[in-house]
């Protein structure tokens, strides 16, 4: 089964790599130099990036605004502002990634349409069959070869191709055998057709909690941080996301 530690390694890189240049921002906030302080915040944002074109793609997708209304570039621009207006909230150096993953999904809300949940969806995902699951992901793949590409082309390196894996969704020893089965029969790039096109139909929350745990490997405590909810709250949305995720699996592949 495919786990893609390298992608790991690389975010805890980044984490830290993001965390060090706290000290040296404040520093050259407090010398006005402004130029060096945005020469280091654009190191960051390349990753910070793949997250914005991310959302918005889905939000594309859903049909909230034409392609060219909102581009990452614009969220990223007003980042630009944010961290340099804002960047004395933050206390510690160790709070400075939370913090800005906070300020990029304040800005992402506030930029974005609410999106209308279908309750039917979440409601019936049991009873779909294996043909209506099928059917879904036909009209999902818009594109042809199975990737949703909204805004950036596929060998854009700013677009988030999330290498979600099985992983991600089953974490109970007695469900081992249903990973083999699957994993047997599915390659990574259909199991990861199959989430994404699965997260398109949940709402906004339990995507975000789940994006933000299985792609950002946060913890749950953090997230809830950003997203402003409880830590109760935040556990309750990913159990339901993973679960919506398992029988989705368990009725189109088991």
């Amino acid at each position: 089964m495919q786990t893609n530690i390298s992608y790991y390694q690389d975010k805890k890189e980044f984490r830290l790599f993001v965390s060090n240049t706290y000290p040296d921002l404040i520093k050259l906030k407090k010398e006005d130099d402004k130029p060096s302080f945005n020469a280091l915040v654009l190191k960051i944002m390349p990753e910070i990036k793949k997250y914005v074109n991310g959302q918005l793609n889905i939000a594309i997708k859903k049909g909230h605004f034409p392609k060219n209304k909102i581009k990452a570039d614009d969220i990223i621009d007003q980042l630009f502002i944010e961290i340099y207006d804002h960047i004395d909230e933050v206390k510690q150096e160790k709070d400075f990634y939370l913090w800005l993953f906070k300020k990029t999904n304040e800005l992402l809300e506030d930029s974005t349409v609410e999106e209308e949940f279908d309750e039917l969806f979440f409601k019936n995902i049991d009873d779909y069959s294996k043909p209506e699951w099928d059917a879904m992901q036909e009209n999902f793949s818009t594109d042809g070869d199975g990737h949703l590409l909204m805004i950036e082309e596929l060998d854009d390196i700013s677009y988030n191709h999330n290498d979600y894996t099985l992983n991600h969704v089953f974490i109970e020893d007695n469900q081992k055998a249903l990973i083999e089965k699957i994993d047997k029969e599915l390659s990574a790039e259909e199991i990861q057709n199959h989430i994404q096109m699965v997260l398109y139909n949940l709402p906004y929350s339990m995507r975000n909690v789940f994006e933000l745990f299985a792609i950002e490997q946060l913890e749950l405590e953090e997230i809830a941080k950003i997203r402003n909810n409880t830590l109760k709250e935040v556990s309750q949305l990913l159990n339901d996301a993973k679960q919506a995720l398992q029988a989705s699996f368990l009725k189109r592949f088991a």
